[in-house]
This record gives structure tokens, C-alpha cells and sequence, in this order.
């Protein structure tokens, strides 16, 4: 694992945190894979794969931005979990339709090829994570 490849990573949540949400575009090959587990989420019951840049951001639009507003994405902690970047994220947003105020914890492993993102999956827990990625608490 590259040290640089954390550093990747921290890059793109900072710039996450900070509203821009087209920030990862260039660090992602073009054919990535974000992977959602089903029942990961009120706005994604039955979780989904998704692949490419494209589709990637057509679930950002359609189903984070357009079901949140002000909606913030966080690293709280970002380390090396073997051959790969384990992230421990924190999103806030307000519904749209409910005006209700939420925030969710979860973990999202990034695999890489070279300096490119080739796959990014969330997780509930840590432990399933790092199991993910070959490894235990």
C-alpha cells in the first residue's frame, strides 16, 4: 500500500467535505466500481452497483443530491488497510422533502491500480471492511 495512496484519498474527502463532489473524477479510472450494499441506506434500500465515472455521478445526482440538502461527506479517519485505503465517513444532510436533519457513519474501502481508483465499497461496520480487504481487527 502507498502512503501516496492514502494521501489520494485524504485529498478527495477534503475536497468532499468541502461541497465538491466532482473532486474524485480525476483520481478514479474510467471504468471504477462503487459498490452500495443493499439496505446501506434510506436512499439506496436496495444498494446497487455502479460502474464508470458516468453512472457514478448519476447516482451522486440522483440519489444523494437530489434526496439531501446540504449535504457534507467526511473522512473522520483515513489509513492504509493492506493493499488498500480504509475510510471511516460521516455524512450529514437535511431531506429535501422531510426537512429533517441526518447523519450516517460508515466505512468505504478504496482499491487501486497505480495512482487510479478502480473500486470504492461501503460497509456498516469496520470489521467487514477490513475483512474485505484480507485483513481483522
Amino acid at each position: 500500500m502507498s502512503r501516496e495512496n492514502v494521501e489520494i484519498v485524504r485529498a478527495v474527502y477534503e475536497r468532499w467535505s468541502e461541497g465538491d463532489l466532482r473532486a474524485s473524477v480525476d483520481v478514479f479510472d474510467p471504468k471504477v466500481l462503487l459498490v452500495v450494499p443493499s439496505g446501506f441506506g434510506p436512499d439506496s434500500p436496495e444498494g446497487g452497483t455502479y460502474v464508470g465515472t458516468e453512472a457514478i455521478a448519476a447516482y451522486t445526482r440522483e440519489v444523494l443530491l437530489e434526496t439531501w440538502a446540504d449535504l457534507t461527506m467526511e473522512a473522520d479517519e483515513i489509513e492504509a488497510a493492506g493493499e488498500c485505503v480504509l475510510a471511516s465517513v460521516r455524512v450529514r444532510g437535511v431531506g429535501r422533502t422531510s426537512g429533517v436533519p441526518t447523519e450516517m457513519h460508515y466505512f468505504q474501502l478504496w482499491s487501486f491500480r497505480g495512482r487510479k481508483v478502480i473500486r470504492f465499497e461501503s460497509f456498516r461496520e469496520r470489521a467487514e471492511a477490513l475483512e474485505a480487504a484480507g485483513l481483522r481487527e
